[in-house]
């Protein structure tokens, strides 16, 4: 048996923020990041919405990017003490997986953070509140999933949370949010979206529900992604569907190890200067991840469907694979991401030295490829790395070299 599961309300289009007004309820905390919602007026949109459906309203603001357990635990601790029966967390990826995490430590105030990165293993939540999620950038499209990513610091790790359980119960989807990304975010989260839909259609847990929606995804994403990179706002609209469509995918039949090499050396380098940005790691691993999953026949097959969908040619299914991953690294070079970790720099593209040394990236690569395999998103890949593999994997995508394994 299989389980499907997604928000009960989706609102989407323009004025969806709206829907904030229909929410029953006594208290709404929102947890926003950054200045962005509050400097386009969204949080006081939002703020003026909730209250106006008659709740009392607080807010927790300045969750950072790729947010830590001490935010985590900070937020937690502020939503005991207001007892919110209404979490709205508006804002990019960050400000709703970290809402996420706070939730489940609201409601089970003993459970610890090891506890909560048991996959699929968070008691049942909305004992105390419910939860909305509203997006502004088009990519993680968290606030459809049943997934969260919290950074632990200290070890230099990010660690996904992943249960149903977490699923927002309304997602508001409004185009005009995602007006307000700057460029190099569109470029990210954009190939993010990219990279769920294509995992989650050669994911082992696919299925005849998840696969429309990952097909329809990827084929807007090649007609609108560089559009909206570019400036075209309605193209910017079509992204924000797209990476929903992605992440409803996704969210149920699970992803792969490009995420798991994401989580694992996002933040590893983080002494160095080199956070390694979520979507632009996605984008430099995919064509790599690409190329070793197609040794797989079941694999190769639907990365030829997929290379059928995206009208790319070829003659068998050997050809559809060269011709995806030519495309998506033709993709990268239009958003202006580099190839490979050993280019990924501060300004230019592609750099001609990237963050990470090359020695410390092999003195850390042991530990990063172990790290990588126990992530929770590994167990769906179509092959299963061995330690040598994911070595030999995470060295192809800091030298961009071919693999051939």
């Amino acid at each position: 048996m299989a389980r499907f599961t997604l928000p009960r309300d989706l609102y989407h289009g323009p004025h969806a923020l709206e829907a904030l007004k229909t929410l029953p309820g006594k208290r709404a905390m929102i947890c926003v990041g950054g200045g962005s919602m509050k400097r386009f007026g969204f949080l006081d949109r939002a703020e003026a919405y909730l209250k106006e459906a008659g709740m009392e309203v607080e807010l927790f603001e300045g969750i950072e990017p790729d947010p830590s357990v001490e935010t985590v635990m900070k937020g937690a601790a502020a939503m005991e003490k207001f007892q919110p029966d209404w979490i709205v967390a508006i804002g990019g990826g960050s400000p709703i997986d970290a809402a996420k995490a706070m939730w489940i430590k609201y409601e089970y105030p003993d459970i610890t953070f090891e506890d909560m990165c048991k996959v699929f293993g968070i008691p049942p939540l909305r004992r105390k509140a419910h939860f909305c999620a509203i997006s502004s950038t088009s990519g993680t499209a968290t606030e459809v999933t049943a997934f969260s990513i919290i950074t632990d610091y200290q070890k230099g790790i990010k660690y996904p949370i992943a249960d149903f359980e977490i699923t927002p119960d309304v997602a508001i989807v409004d185009p005009e949010l995602a007006h307000t990304m700057p460029k190099k975010l569109v470029a990210h989260t954009g190939m993010d979206a990219m990279t769920h839909a294509i995992e989650a259609y050669v994911s082992t847990a696919n299925c005849d529900f998840t696969d429309p929606l990952a097909l329809h995804a990827i084929e807007m994403i090649q007609a609108d992604l560089v559009g909206s990179y570019n400036g075209d706002m309605d193209k910017r609209d079509a992204m924000h569907n797209a990476q929903c469509l992605a992440g409803m995918a996704f969210s149920n039949a699970l992803l792969g190890i490009v995420h798991s090499m994401a989580h694992k050396t996002g933040a590893a380098f983080a002494d160095y200067g080199a956070h390694i940005i979520h979507g632009a790691a996605n984008a430099m691993y995919l064509p790599k991840v690409i190329a070793y999953n197609a040794k797989d026949p079941t694999a190769k097959a639907r990365y030829g469907v997929i290379a059928d969908k995206m009208h790319l040619g070829g003659g068998n299914d050997d050809e559809k694979v060269a011709l995806l991953i030519q495309y998506l690294r033709g993709m990268n070079d239009d958003l202006n991401i580099p190839h490979c970790i050993g280019h990924y720099g501060p300004d230019s593209y592609p750099a001609e030295q990237g963050f990470v040394p090359e020695n410390v990236f092999l003195e850390r690569l042991p530990e990063i490829a172990k790290n990588a395999i126990a992530d929770a998103c590994t167990g769906s890949n179509p092959r299963q790395p061995t330690q040598e593999e994911m070595e030999k994997l995470l060295k192809c995508c800091y030298y961009d070299t071919e693999v051939d394994f």
